[in-house]
């Protein structure tokens, strides 16, 4: 098999000194292929990584951006975001943060960030081209208000986010699981929200989007019958798409075959001082 040939995305392998195959980054310095190692305890996933191959401009872009604007969800510290997302002038307090759960390519993330430049985009993915092509979008658009993070979600919320950090939770189009069996997996479920919860300041925009309308009918649910979140609308249904989320690349593709997209937008509700205190 040349080179060429192989999943650009796939680890080298090479053999250890007792013959044992051992995985190399196939970028040093940049994303790890397991930032939480054995830290954690496996569960099921809600995402599935996805292999294709890495372009040139995406590796070159891993390669040199990702030690400035990239980190490895390793469960293993808490994130200070002011210094996270500081600047040659220092860290940035006053910076309202976002965090977007799965970026996919990083078009629309882009497009968000140039937007409205001052709002931090804490982007999470663990898709190695997307991941490249962000960083390269970023680069050439001049936003200093991305940073791309490596990993599972659940453990940057769970072990790497203090105490109401952020100002809002994106979470564009994730996968819908459509088999009755895999509905476990659904990323929007009472347990996620119960754990982002603490992360996000009172009054955070929790968006979330989806063109699988079965998906779209879970989320109201759990979303309206979760008491820390409240619905934006009057109504209690679905909201507009508002002007600030791009249509996506995916969300073309799935209106090209007939699919309605639903945009729900509910808000982080004041603690209580009980809930406050436990």
């Amino acid at each position: 098999m040349s080179d060429s040939s192989r999943n650009a995305d796939a680890p080298d392998a090479s053999a250890g000194s007792k013959g044992r195959v051992t995985a190399a980054p196939r970028f040093p310095g940049g994303p790890s292929p397991d930032p939480a190692g054995s830290h954690h305890e496996r569960r099921i996933r809600s995402f599935q990584p996805r292999r294709s191959r890495v372009t040139t401009s995406q590796g070159d872009a891993l390669r040199r951006l990702w030690p400035t604007w990239g980190l490895d969800i390793d469960g293993l510290r808490t994130l200070d975001l002011a210094e996270l997302f500081g600047d040659e002038q220092g860290p940035r307090p006053d910076l309202p943060v976002v965090l977007e759960i799965g970026f996919g390519m990083g078009e629309a993330t882009a497009e968000m960030a140039a937007a409205d430049p001052d709002t931090g985009i804490l982007a999470v993915d663990v898709h190695t081209p997307g991941q490249g092509n962000l960083l390269g979008l970023a680069e050439r658009k001049g936003l200093d208000n991305v940073r791309v993070a490596n990993g599972d979600a659940i453990i940057l919320l769970r072990e790497m986010l203090p105490p109401q950090c952020l100002d809002g939770l994106r979470v564009y189009f994730p996968d819908p699981w459509p088999k009755a069996r895999h509905h476990k997996r659904r990323l929007i479920q009472p347990e996620f929200l119960t754990l982002a919860a603490p992360s996000l300041k009172p009054g955070a925009l929790l968006h979330c989007a989806t063109d699988w309308e079965p998906y779209a009918e879970q989320m109201l649910e759990v979303l309206t019958a979760h008491p820390d979140f409240e619905n934006t609308q009057p109504d209690g249904g679905y909201a507009p798409r508002p002007a600030f989320r791009p249509r996506t690349r995916f969300e073309g593709q799935g209106l090209d075959k007939g699919h309605v997209v639903h945009d729900l937008l509910f808000r982080r509700v004041a603690p209580t001082s009980a809930t406050a205190q436990d």
